[in-house]
């Protein structure tokens, strides 16, 4: 039989709320965080595009385990619609594919705006990443391919006209999961008659994170090397020699955070005990709750589980290390 390798790295967990620079895709950033935590297993929760910047929660150890709570939050996106040209990829990076000598009146924008609002049906981007025949769309899209991609529902909160000029508008959108912003410049340019395409893209905010949590990639390095740089370590990540992580350390949420919109249950370190073999345990205290589809059960303010609770009983379905 088989025996399995040692892991790598360290068993740290918590979320790490990455500003992330234009230029830098989602899958470089993980690995780049995963590398100055030295961590055993990161994740991120919502690509964002090279083109873009701003908000990147990046989950490490067991908060790769409550990702999809922070996928289905509410997300704020602060972006420049230029007017004038539609682009095959919807922003920058792609060719014109249509243009007019039309330009939007700020009361035009305005006008359209209420469209926008609620939930609405959205057509993602020709290069996305939604599957079509098992298959990429933006795979396709490079081949060549005119894809036929279904609209869908999305719904936005709200979104609010920041600033606006003869060649482009500024917008800030909330909005909700599956939402494209690249989309929503298309579909705006379009109905203006004037077309229009993203030019500058910014996440501000996912649900529950803000931007107060935000950290850079130069102040994780700051704090991981300090003055020495990168020199004390190799190009795979190995250190040569001890390293203190207490400072890097101090930028990570609570692995808990992501499970603020879930109910809160305290529980006994018995009770916690039980939990993490797997058993149900009795949820006791008067304004413990009876029903619940999900819930996440806590010991002195430790996170135990995710789990549902049925006639008073917290039966666990995720369950994290103590």
């Amino acid at each position: 039989m088989a025996r399995r390798g040692k892991k790598k790295g360290r068993p740290i967990s918590g979320w790490l709320v990455l500003d992330k620079p234009v230029g830098m895709g989602s899958t470089e950033a993980v690995s780049k965080i995963k590398w100055l935590f030295q961590a055993e297993k990161a994740g991120h929760a919502g690509t964002l595009d090279p083109l873009a910047s701003g908000m990147l929660p990046i989950a490490l150890g067991e908060a790769t385990k409550t990702v999809p709570y922070v996928q289905d939050g509410a997300k704020v996106y602060r972006f420049t619609v230029a007017w004038g040209e539609e682009r095959s990829t919807d922003d920058l990076e792609g060719p014109v594919t249509k243009s007019s000598d039309q330009r939007p009146a700020e009361a035009d924008v305005l006008l359209l705006m209420p469209k926008y609002t609620g939930v609405i049906m959205q057509t993602p981007p020709q290069f996305s990443a939604i599957k079509i025949a098992g298959e990429r769309a933006y795979d396709l899209a490079r081949d060549g391919a005119t894809v036929d991609i279904p609209a869908r529902e999305v719904e936005i909160g709200r979104i609010d006209l920041i600033e606006h000029n003869a060649d482009s508008s500024i917008f800030e959108v909330e909005c909700g999961k599956g939402t494209y912003v690249r989309s929503l410049a298309r579909d705006l340019g379009r109905d203006l008659g004037c077309f229009g395409h993203i030019a500058e893209l910014r996440r501000i905010e996912v649900e529950p994170f803000t931007q107060e949590d935000l950290v850079t990639i130069a102040e994780l390095e700051a704090a991981r090397f300090g003055e020495q740089g990168d020199e004390g370590s190799d190009s795979a990540g190995a250190v040569d020699s001890p390293v203190d992580f207490d400072a890097i350390d101090a930028f990570l949420v609570d692995t808990s955070a992501a499970l603020d919109c879930l109910p809160q249950i305290a529980i006994s370190d018995d009770a916690a005990t039980k939990i993490r073999l797997g058993n149900p345990v009795i949820i006791r205290g008067r304004d413990a709750p009876v029903e619940a589809e999900e819930a996440c059960a806590t010991a002195r303010g430790k996170l135990v589980a995710i789990g549902a609770i049925e006639q008073g009983m917290f039966k666990p379905k995720r369950v994290f290390a103590g």
